[in-house]
Protein backbone atom coordinates (compact mmCIF):
# COMPACT_ATOMS: atom_id res chain seq x y z
CA UNK A 1 0.00 0.00 0.00
CA UNK A 2 1.25 3.45 -0.98
CA UNK A 3 1.37 6.06 1.43
CA UNK A 4 -0.42 8.87 0.72
CA UNK A 5 0.96 12.79 0.64
CA UNK A 6 0.27 15.37 3.03
CA UNK A 7 -2.07 17.10 0.57
CA UNK A 8 -4.37 13.86 0.14
CA UNK A 9 -4.22 13.70 4.32
CA UNK A 10 -5.53 16.93 4.54
CA UNK A 11 -8.18 16.47 1.45
CA UNK A 12 -9.19 13.59 2.73
CA UNK A 13 -9.92 14.26 5.85
CA UNK A 14 -11.90 18.26 4.61
CA UNK A 15 -13.65 16.83 1.77
CA UNK A 16 -14.23 13.07 1.96
CA UNK A 17 -14.59 11.36 -0.82
CA UNK A 18 -14.99 14.52 -2.99
CA UNK A 19 -12.50 14.50 -5.95
CA UNK A 20 -10.09 17.33 -6.12
CA UNK A 21 -11.39 18.11 -9.85
CA UNK A 22 -14.71 18.18 -7.81
CA UNK A 23 -13.45 20.20 -5.28
CA UNK A 24 -12.08 22.58 -7.17
CA UNK A 25 -14.94 23.26 -9.26
CA UNK A 26 -16.53 23.69 -5.96
CA UNK A 27 -14.15 26.55 -5.16
CA UNK A 28 -15.01 28.51 -8.84
CA UNK A 29 -18.44 28.67 -7.98
CA UNK A 30 -20.61 30.63 -5.67
CA UNK A 31 -22.75 28.23 -4.19
CA UNK A 32 -22.69 26.37 -0.70
CA UNK A 33 -22.52 23.04 -0.05
CA UNK A 34 -23.25 20.77 3.00
CA UNK A 35 -20.91 17.48 3.19
CA UNK A 36 -22.28 15.06 5.54
CA UNK A 37 -20.63 12.99 7.92
CA UNK A 38 -20.38 9.43 8.87
CA UNK A 39 -18.10 9.40 11.65
CA UNK A 40 -18.16 11.59 15.04
CA UNK A 41 -15.17 10.97 15.37
CA UNK A 42 -13.66 12.17 12.40
CA UNK A 43 -12.09 15.58 13.43
CA UNK A 44 -11.29 14.29 17.31
CA UNK A 45 -7.60 14.06 15.91
CA UNK A 46 -7.20 17.97 14.65
CA UNK A 47 -8.92 19.65 18.07
CA UNK A 48 -10.86 18.92 21.57
CA UNK A 49 -12.42 20.97 24.08
CA UNK A 50 -9.32 19.55 26.22
CA UNK A 51 -6.89 21.57 23.67
CA UNK A 52 -8.47 24.69 24.34
CA UNK A 53 -8.41 24.49 27.91
CA UNK A 54 -4.73 23.29 28.05
CA UNK A 55 -3.91 26.13 25.70
CA UNK A 56 -5.81 29.12 28.08
CA UNK A 57 -3.68 27.83 30.67
CA UNK A 58 -0.90 28.70 29.17
CA UNK A 59 1.09 32.74 28.33
CA UNK A 60 0.02 32.16 24.56
CA UNK A 61 -3.57 32.77 25.60
CA UNK A 62 -3.48 36.56 24.70
CA UNK A 63 -5.43 38.78 22.86
CA UNK A 64 -6.18 39.44 20.29
CA UNK A 65 -5.76 35.69 19.33
CA UNK A 66 -8.18 34.93 21.84
CA UNK A 67 -11.59 36.67 21.80
CA UNK A 68 -15.58 36.64 22.89
CA UNK A 69 -18.40 36.80 21.41
CA UNK A 70 -22.12 37.27 22.11
CA UNK A 71 -24.91 37.45 19.64
CA UNK A 72 -26.88 38.58 22.63
CA UNK A 73 -25.14 41.79 23.08
CA UNK A 74 -26.91 45.16 21.51
CA UNK A 75 -24.54 46.35 18.96
CA UNK A 76 -21.48 44.68 17.98
CA UNK A 77 -21.52 41.05 19.07
CA UNK A 78 -18.14 41.19 20.15
CA UNK A 79 -17.03 41.14 23.56
CA UNK A 80 -14.75 44.46 24.67
CA UNK A 81 -11.40 43.14 25.36
CA UNK A 82 -11.10 44.52 28.83
CA UNK A 83 -14.22 42.50 30.11
CA UNK A 84 -12.00 39.08 29.58
CA UNK A 85 -8.08 40.24 30.03
CA UNK A 86 -5.90 41.12 33.32
CA UNK A 87 -5.71 44.99 34.15
CA UNK A 88 -2.41 45.33 32.60
CA UNK A 89 -1.25 43.63 29.35
CA UNK A 90 -3.32 41.56 27.16
CA UNK A 91 -3.22 37.73 29.01
CA UNK A 92 -7.07 36.64 29.12
CA UNK A 93 -8.25 36.18 32.50
CA UNK A 94 -9.65 32.70 32.65
CA UNK A 95 -12.26 33.15 36.03
CA UNK A 96 -13.78 36.39 34.05
CA UNK A 97 -13.59 34.53 30.83
CA UNK A 98 -15.05 31.32 32.28
CA UNK A 99 -18.00 33.84 33.74
CA UNK A 100 -18.67 35.04 30.16
CA UNK A 101 -18.70 31.57 28.64
CA UNK A 102 -21.09 30.39 31.40
CA UNK A 103 -22.89 33.15 30.38
CA UNK A 104 -23.54 32.95 26.90
CA UNK A 105 -20.32 34.26 24.97
CA UNK A 106 -18.83 31.68 22.48
CA UNK A 107 -15.04 31.46 23.02
CA UNK A 108 -13.35 31.96 19.70
CA UNK A 109 -9.33 31.74 19.22
CA UNK A 110 -7.69 33.02 15.92
CA UNK A 111 -5.17 31.75 13.78
CA UNK A 112 -4.92 28.24 16.08
CA UNK A 113 -3.16 26.46 13.56
CA UNK A 114 -0.16 28.55 14.58
CA UNK A 115 -0.20 26.90 17.87
CA UNK A 116 -1.86 23.81 17.74
CA UNK A 117 0.65 20.95 15.60
CA UNK A 118 -2.14 19.30 14.55
CA UNK A 119 -4.44 22.36 12.85
CA UNK A 120 -0.88 23.20 11.33
CA UNK A 121 -0.50 20.26 9.53
CA UNK A 122 -3.83 19.75 8.17
CA UNK A 123 -3.79 23.33 7.10
CA UNK A 124 -0.15 22.91 5.84
CA UNK A 125 -1.54 19.91 3.87
CA UNK A 126 -4.55 22.28 2.35
CA UNK A 127 -1.93 24.70 1.39
CA UNK A 128 -0.56 22.12 -0.77
CA UNK A 129 -3.57 21.38 -2.55
CA UNK A 130 -4.42 24.84 -3.59
CA UNK A 131 -1.33 26.93 -3.42
CA UNK A 132 -2.94 29.28 -1.27
CA UNK A 133 -3.11 30.41 3.02
CA UNK A 134 -5.48 28.66 4.78
CA UNK A 135 -5.78 29.37 8.28
CA UNK A 136 -8.14 27.49 11.05
CA UNK A 137 -10.08 30.01 13.61
CA UNK A 138 -12.42 27.88 16.55
CA UNK A 139 -15.71 28.82 18.02
CA UNK A 140 -16.81 27.36 21.23
CA UNK A 141 -20.00 28.25 21.23
CA UNK A 142 -22.44 27.06 24.59
CA UNK A 143 -25.88 25.92 24.84
CA UNK A 144 -28.76 28.61 23.58
CA UNK A 145 -26.32 30.77 22.38
CA UNK A 146 -25.10 32.59 19.56
CA UNK A 147 -21.57 34.12 18.60
CA UNK A 148 -22.09 36.70 15.54
CA UNK A 149 -25.59 37.38 13.68
CA UNK A 150 -25.90 37.31 10.30
CA UNK A 151 -22.78 38.31 8.07
CA UNK A 152 -20.71 37.46 5.06
CA UNK A 153 -17.57 36.04 5.05
CA UNK A 154 -14.59 37.56 3.00
CA UNK A 155 -12.93 34.10 1.54
CA UNK A 156 -14.11 31.12 1.53
CA UNK A 157 -14.23 28.65 4.54
CA UNK A 158 -14.85 25.36 5.33
CA UNK A 159 -16.81 24.42 8.59
CA UNK A 160 -15.86 21.37 10.32
CA UNK A 161 -18.22 20.19 13.30
CA UNK A 162 -16.26 18.84 16.30
CA UNK A 163 -18.30 18.36 18.82
CA UNK A 164 -21.72 19.37 19.74
CA UNK A 165 -24.53 20.18 17.59
CA UNK A 166 -25.11 23.66 15.74
CA UNK A 167 -27.94 25.30 14.36
CA UNK A 168 -27.20 27.00 10.92
CA UNK A 169 -29.29 29.28 8.36
CA UNK A 170 -27.50 29.99 5.33
CA UNK A 171 -28.83 31.90 2.40
CA UNK A 172 -28.60 31.73 -1.32
CA UNK A 173 -28.08 34.85 -2.55
CA UNK A 174 -25.25 37.12 -2.50
CA UNK A 175 -25.84 40.17 -1.47
CA UNK A 176 -22.16 41.61 -2.75
CA UNK A 177 -20.51 39.95 -4.96
CA UNK A 178 -16.86 39.02 -4.29
CA UNK A 179 -16.24 40.56 -1.10
CA UNK A 180 -12.80 40.91 -0.31
CA UNK A 181 -11.09 41.89 3.16
CA UNK A 182 -11.30 45.74 1.71
CA UNK A 183 -14.91 45.51 1.65
CA UNK A 184 -16.37 47.17 4.71
CA UNK A 185 -19.26 45.76 6.47
CA UNK A 186 -22.00 48.19 7.51
CA UNK A 187 -24.79 45.87 9.06
CA UNK A 188 -26.81 47.60 6.39
CA UNK A 189 -26.56 44.36 4.21
CA UNK A 190 -29.71 42.44 4.28
CA UNK A 191 -30.29 38.83 3.35
CA UNK A 192 -33.03 37.64 0.40
CA UNK A 193 -35.52 34.94 0.13
CA UNK A 194 -36.04 31.99 2.47
CA UNK A 195 -32.71 30.70 4.30
CA UNK A 196 -31.67 26.92 4.32
CA UNK A 197 -32.04 25.35 7.87
CA UNK A 198 -29.41 23.12 8.79
CA UNK A 199 -28.21 21.42 11.59
CA UNK A 200 -24.44 20.52 11.72
CA UNK A 201 -23.46 17.22 13.96
CA UNK A 202 -19.97 16.20 14.51
CA UNK A 203 -18.03 14.91 11.27
CA UNK A 204 -19.90 17.37 9.29
CA UNK A 205 -18.31 19.89 6.77
CA UNK A 206 -20.07 23.13 5.24
CA UNK A 207 -18.48 24.73 2.73
CA UNK A 208 -19.43 28.78 2.20
CA UNK A 209 -18.02 30.71 -0.61
CA UNK A 210 -17.32 34.29 0.10
CA UNK A 211 -20.29 36.31 -0.03
CA UNK A 212 -22.92 33.43 1.50
CA UNK A 213 -24.81 35.22 4.34
CA UNK A 214 -25.28 32.74 7.05
CA UNK A 215 -25.50 32.46 11.25
CA UNK A 216 -25.30 29.74 13.38
CA UNK A 217 -26.62 29.02 16.95
CA UNK A 218 -26.71 26.30 19.96
CA UNK A 219 -29.92 25.03 20.54
CA UNK A 220 -31.82 25.52 23.65
CA UNK A 221 -30.93 21.77 25.39
CA UNK A 222 -27.79 21.11 23.10
CA UNK A 223 -24.58 19.96 24.65
CA UNK A 224 -21.78 23.34 23.87
CA UNK A 225 -20.80 23.26 19.81
CA UNK A 226 -17.44 22.77 19.26
CA UNK A 227 -16.35 23.46 15.44
CA UNK A 228 -13.30 24.73 13.40
CA UNK A 229 -13.51 27.61 10.73
CA UNK A 230 -10.83 26.85 8.15
CA UNK A 231 -10.01 30.12 6.41
CA UNK A 232 -9.39 29.42 2.68
CA UNK A 233 -7.27 33.15 1.80
CA UNK A 234 -7.02 33.02 -1.94
CA UNK A 235 -5.07 35.94 -3.03
CA UNK A 236 -7.56 38.56 -4.93
CA UNK A 237 -6.76 40.30 -8.31
CA UNK A 238 -6.97 43.71 -7.19
CA UNK A 239 -4.55 42.94 -4.15
CA UNK A 240 -1.78 41.33 -6.49
CA UNK A 241 -1.96 44.22 -9.01
CA UNK A 242 -1.66 46.69 -6.06
CA UNK A 243 1.26 44.78 -4.75
CA UNK A 244 2.87 44.43 -8.70
CA UNK A 245 2.36 48.30 -9.18
CA UNK A 246 4.91 49.46 -6.45
CA UNK A 247 7.52 47.39 -8.65
CA UNK A 248 6.06 48.75 -12.08
CA UNK A 249 6.07 51.95 -11.38
CA UNK A 250 10.02 51.71 -11.12
CA UNK A 251 10.48 50.03 -14.41
CA UNK A 252 7.22 51.60 -16.68
CA UNK A 253 7.39 55.92 -16.90
CA UNK A 254 3.57 55.86 -18.09
CA UNK A 255 3.42 54.45 -14.44
CA UNK A 256 4.99 57.30 -13.12
CA UNK A 257 3.56 60.14 -15.29
CA UNK A 258 2.30 63.47 -13.70
CA UNK A 259 -1.19 64.31 -13.31
CA UNK A 260 -1.67 67.62 -14.44
CA UNK A 261 -4.69 68.63 -12.21
CA UNK A 262 -4.53 71.93 -13.48
CA UNK A 263 -5.45 70.99 -16.79
CA UNK A 264 -8.50 69.04 -15.26
CA UNK A 265 -11.19 71.95 -15.11
CA UNK A 266 -10.47 72.44 -19.22
CA UNK A 267 -12.37 71.32 -21.75
CA UNK A 268 -9.96 68.75 -22.75
CA UNK A 269 -8.79 68.04 -19.33
CA UNK A 270 -10.50 64.57 -19.01
CA UNK A 271 -9.56 63.30 -22.42
CA UNK A 272 -5.77 64.29 -21.53
CA UNK A 273 -6.10 62.11 -18.28
CA UNK A 274 -8.15 59.36 -20.23
CA UNK A 275 -4.99 59.58 -22.93
CA UNK A 276 -2.89 58.75 -19.82
CA UNK A 277 -4.17 56.31 -18.32
CA UNK A 278 -4.31 54.12 -21.37
CA UNK A 279 -0.82 54.19 -21.83
CA UNK A 280 -0.27 53.03 -17.86
CA UNK A 281 -2.72 50.40 -18.86
CA UNK A 282 -1.18 49.32 -21.92
CA UNK A 283 1.77 49.46 -19.47
CA UNK A 284 0.44 46.57 -17.36
CA UNK A 285 -0.67 44.72 -20.90
CA UNK A 286 2.45 43.71 -21.48
CA UNK A 287 3.92 40.62 -22.13
CA UNK A 288 5.49 38.87 -18.74
CA UNK A 289 3.01 40.59 -16.39
CA UNK A 290 0.83 37.50 -15.87
CA UNK A 291 4.08 35.99 -15.24
CA UNK A 292 5.02 37.85 -12.79
CA UNK A 293 1.75 38.09 -10.86
CA UNK A 294 1.88 33.90 -10.81
CA UNK A 295 5.20 34.31 -9.50
CA UNK A 296 3.99 36.67 -6.87
CA UNK A 297 0.92 34.56 -5.91
CA UNK A 298 3.52 31.57 -5.52
CA UNK A 299 5.91 33.76 -3.43
CA UNK A 300 3.25 34.59 -1.40
CA UNK A 301 2.72 31.68 0.95
CA UNK A 302 6.44 30.59 0.81
CA UNK A 303 6.65 34.29 2.26
CA UNK A 304 3.99 34.31 4.69
CA UNK A 305 3.30 31.29 6.01
CA UNK A 306 5.07 29.31 8.65
CA UNK A 307 8.28 27.55 7.29
CA UNK A 308 7.89 24.32 8.66
CA UNK A 309 11.22 22.65 8.18
CA UNK A 310 11.34 18.90 7.09
CA UNK A 311 13.63 18.66 9.94
CA UNK A 312 13.86 18.71 13.49
CA UNK A 313 16.20 19.90 16.56
CA UNK A 314 18.71 17.14 15.87
CA UNK A 315 17.78 15.32 12.79
CA UNK A 316 20.75 13.17 11.59
CA UNK A 317 22.27 14.26 8.49
CA UNK A 318 21.71 12.54 5.90
CA UNK A 319 23.66 9.61 4.85
CA UNK A 320 24.24 7.86 1.20
CA UNK A 321 21.59 5.21 1.73
CA UNK A 322 19.22 7.40 3.60
CA UNK A 323 16.09 8.04 1.01
CA UNK A 324 15.11 11.39 0.72
CA UNK A 325 12.11 13.59 -0.61
CA UNK A 326 11.85 17.51 -0.92
CA UNK A 327 10.07 18.23 2.20
CA UNK A 328 6.11 18.35 2.03
CA UNK A 329 5.66 20.86 4.82
CA UNK A 330 7.98 23.38 3.35
CA UNK A 331 6.56 25.38 0.73
CA UNK A 332 8.44 25.81 -2.55
CA UNK A 333 8.02 26.22 -6.17
CA UNK A 334 10.83 24.78 -8.47
CA UNK A 335 10.87 26.73 -11.95
CA UNK A 336 13.15 25.72 -14.71
CA UNK A 337 14.63 27.90 -17.13
CA UNK A 338 15.36 27.72 -20.60
CA UNK A 339 19.22 26.29 -21.13
CA UNK A 340 18.42 23.64 -18.19
CA UNK A 341 18.25 24.12 -14.73
CA UNK A 342 15.85 26.09 -12.01
CA UNK A 343 15.19 28.05 -9.73
CA UNK A 344 13.99 27.24 -6.72
CA UNK A 345 11.82 29.86 -4.71
CA UNK A 346 11.23 29.02 -1.01
CA UNK A 347 10.87 30.67 2.72
CA UNK A 348 14.88 31.30 2.57
CA UNK A 349 14.62 33.44 -0.54
CA UNK A 350 15.48 32.60 -4.22
CA UNK A 351 18.42 29.63 -5.48
CA UNK A 352 19.74 28.97 -8.86
CA UNK A 353 20.25 25.40 -9.28
CA UNK A 354 22.57 23.65 -12.51
CA UNK A 355 20.75 21.32 -14.82
CA UNK A 356 22.52 18.62 -12.62
CA UNK A 357 20.63 19.71 -9.91
CA UNK A 358 17.55 20.05 -11.36
CA UNK A 359 17.81 16.57 -12.26
CA UNK A 360 18.89 15.77 -8.74
CA UNK A 361 15.86 17.88 -7.41
CA UNK A 362 13.14 16.12 -9.94
CA UNK A 363 13.76 12.55 -8.71
CA UNK A 364 13.91 13.73 -4.93
CA UNK A 365 10.52 15.01 -5.86
CA UNK A 366 9.25 11.17 -5.47
CA UNK A 367 12.21 10.28 -3.30
CA UNK A 368 16.03 9.06 -3.86
CA UNK A 369 18.74 8.04 -2.10
CA UNK A 370 22.06 10.45 -2.48
CA UNK A 371 23.72 6.97 -3.81
CA UNK A 372 21.35 6.96 -6.57
CA UNK A 373 21.77 10.09 -7.76
CA UNK A 374 25.63 9.69 -8.16
CA UNK A 375 28.61 12.65 -8.70
CA UNK A 376 28.29 14.84 -5.31
CA UNK A 377 24.64 14.92 -4.57
CA UNK A 378 25.46 14.05 -0.83
CA UNK A 379 27.06 16.82 -0.27
CA UNK A 380 24.18 18.70 -2.34
CA UNK A 381 21.37 16.94 -0.09
CA UNK A 382 22.67 17.08 3.09
CA UNK A 383 22.72 21.52 2.47
CA UNK A 384 19.33 21.19 1.81
CA UNK A 385 18.40 19.14 4.48
CA UNK A 386 20.28 21.20 6.62
CA UNK A 387 17.55 24.15 5.93
CA UNK A 388 14.78 21.62 6.25
CA UNK A 389 13.98 21.36 2.31
CA UNK A 390 14.48 17.42 2.60
CA UNK A 391 13.28 15.09 5.06
CA UNK A 392 13.49 11.36 4.94
CA UNK A 393 10.65 9.33 3.14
Amino acid sequence: MMATTLAEDAWSLAFGTLSLEDGLALREGTAWRLMPGNDADRFSGLLSIADLDAFLRTDAARTPRVAMADGSRKGSAAVPIDDYIEESGDRVDLPRLFALHDAGASLVIAQFHEVHPPLARFCRGLEKAFLHGVQANIYLTPPDAQGFRVHFDTHDVLVLQVSGRKAWRVWDAIPYAAPTRHTPWTNSVATEGEPHELLMSPGDVLYLPRGVMHEAMVQQGEEPSLHITIGLMEPGLGEMLRELLTELEAEEPALRAALPTWRLAEPDGIALLREKLTAALAALDTAGIADRLAMAALDRITRDRMSLPGRSLHTPTPCPTDRLRLSESMHHTLVPFEGGGAVLRWYGGVEKFTAQQMDWLMALEDGATPAELGGDALGFCRRLAQVGLLERV
